[in-house]
C-alpha cells in the first residue's frame, strides 16, 4: 500500500495562569441587566448561583499584570518543544489562533502590531529565517482552525513541521459590569505538528467546518458597557448567550457526524471528545445532540472530559490546554492511548464550527 503524508502532533504544551480566582470574587461586582441597563434585583450571591448551575464553573484562571498574550503562548510552545523532545530551531512556522492580540491591563485596545506569532517568534528567540508565523483570529475556534490550516501546509509537502497555538486573555476585554465576565479565562495551549509518512491512516483522518456568517455573524461583537454611566470608550466582549447555545446544539452535531463520515467512522469508534470549554451544560447538550444523530442513547462515561470546571472558558486556549492535561496525566481518570481515535471541536465567533477527527 502506497505511503501518504499525514499530520501528526508529537508533542504538546500549555501554560496555565498561577492566579486562581473563584466565583465569591464577584460579591462585590455590580452587575447591570443587558436589556434595562440598570442594576439587576437579585443578590449577587443569587447570580452568582445561577451561573455556577448552569456553567459549572467555580474559578477560572486569570494573567498576571506583567504578562500579556504572547508571552503566555511563548511559555506554551516551549514547553510543548520540550514534550516533542525538538530543536525549536527545526520549525517551520508558528500558526497563532487567538482573538484580541496583547492587551494590557486597564486598557482593552487590541494590539496585534506585529503579529503575535512573530512575537512569540521572538520571545523564543526562534532565529530560523525560514520558520514562518501568521496569526489566525476565528472566534474560539481559533486553535481547530489553525490546526487544519497545518494540515493542509503539511500534507501539502510544503512544510515538515510547525507549531499551533491557541491563547487568548479573555479577562482583559470582559465588561465588569456583565455578568457574563465570570465566564471569561486566560490561557495558552500548543502543539507540534509533523508530517509523517505511513500506508495506513494516523494523526488527522478527516476534518469537517461550517460558518454561518449570515445571519449568525453577531452573536459575538464588541459593544460598550452595561452600565451606562461607565467612564471611557473601552469595547467588552459580548455574548447573546441563548442565541448561540441554540446555534451550537442545534449545528455543532451535525458538523461533528460530517467528520466522522469523512473518516469513515462510527460514533462507536470515538474514546474522547475534546470540545471547547464554553459552558458545561452547553457541552453536555452538544454531545446529547451527537449520540442522538446515531440513534445512540447510552453516552460513555468520561468520554467527554471537562476543564471549565476550575480553568473557565479561555476561548481558543480550551481545546489544546485540555489535551495537554489529558496527554500529560494531569486530569485523573482521562487518558489517550496509541490507536485512540479522538475528537477536536470547536464553535465560536463568526459562527465558526470546526471538528477534526485524529488518530492517536
Amino acid at each position: 500500500m502506497a505511503k501518504k503524508l499525514y499530520t501528526k502532533i508529537i508533542g504538546t504544551g500549555s501554560y496555565i495562569p498561577p492566579k486562581v480566582i473563584k466565583n465569591d470574587y464577584f460579591l462585590d461586582y455590580e452587575f447591570y441587566d443587558p436589556s434595562s441597563r440598570k442594576p439587576f434585583d437579585k443578590s449577587n450571591e443569587e447570580i452568582i448561583q445561577k451561573f455556577h448551575e448552569i456553567t459549572n464553573i467555580e474559578e477560572r484562571r486569570w494573567i498576571d499584570d506583567n504578562q500579556v498574550n504572547s508571552d503566555m503562548a511563548a511559555s506554551a510552545v516551549l514547553n510543548a518543544c520540550e514534550s516533542a523532545g525538538i530543536d525549536k530551531e527545526t520549525l517551520d512556522f508558528i500558526i497563532f489562533g487567538h482573538n484580541f492580540g496583547d492587551v494590557r491591563p486597564g486598557n482593552t485596545s487590541v494590539d496585534t502590531l506585529p503579529g503575535l506569532a512573530n512575537r512569540v517568534k521572538k520571545l523564543t528567540d526562534i532565529k530560523n529565517p525560514a520558520c514562518i508565523c501568521h496569526d489566525v483570529i476565528s472566534g474560539c475556534p481559533g486553535w481547530t482552525q489553525s490546526m487544519i490550516i497545518a494540515d493542509a501546509y503539511l500534507r501539502s509537502g510544503t512544510f515538515k513541521r510547525g507549531v499551533v497555538i491557541g491563547s487568548d486573555t479573555l479577562s482583559r476585554i470582559s465588561d465588569p459590569h456583565d455578568r457574563d465576565t465570570m465566564i471569561f479565562s486566560d490561557g495558552a495551549g500548543a502543539t507540534i505538528v509533523e508530517a509523517v509518512e505511513s500506508e495506513t491512516p494516523t494523526g488527522i483522518i478527516a476534518h469537517s467546518s461550517r460558518s454561518d456568517s449570515n445571519p449568525y455573524a453577531n452573536l459575538l461583537t464588541f459593544g460598550s458597557s452595561q452600565n451606562p454611566d461607565f467612564e471611557g470608550d473601552d469595547l467588552f466582549i459580548k455574548m447573546a448567550g441563548r442565541k448561540l447555545y441554540i446555534y451550537a446544539i442545534s449545528h455543532v452535531p451535525g458538523v461533528v457526524k460530517d467528520s466522522l463520515d469523512k473518516a469513515g467512522l462510527q460514533l462507536s469508534d470515538v474514546k474522547k471528545v475534546l470540545i471547547h470549554q464554553a459552558n458545561e451544560k452547553m457541552d453536555e447538550a452538544i454531545l446529547k445532540g451527537v449520540f442522538k444523530l446515531y440513534k445512540e442513547k447510552e453516552i460513555p462515561a468520561g468520554i467527554m472530559p471537562m476543564s471549565i470546571n476550575k480553568l473557565g472558558n479561555s476561548s481558543t486556549a480550551t481545546v489544546p490546554t485540555l489535551l495537554d492535561l489529558i496527554v500529560k496525566g494531569q486530569m485523573e481518570g482521562q487518558e489517550i492511548n496509541e490507536g485512540d481515535y479522538i475528537i477536536l471541536c470547536s464553535v465560536g465567533a463568526g459562527m465558526n464550527i470546526n471538528s477534526i477527527v485524529y488518530k492517536w
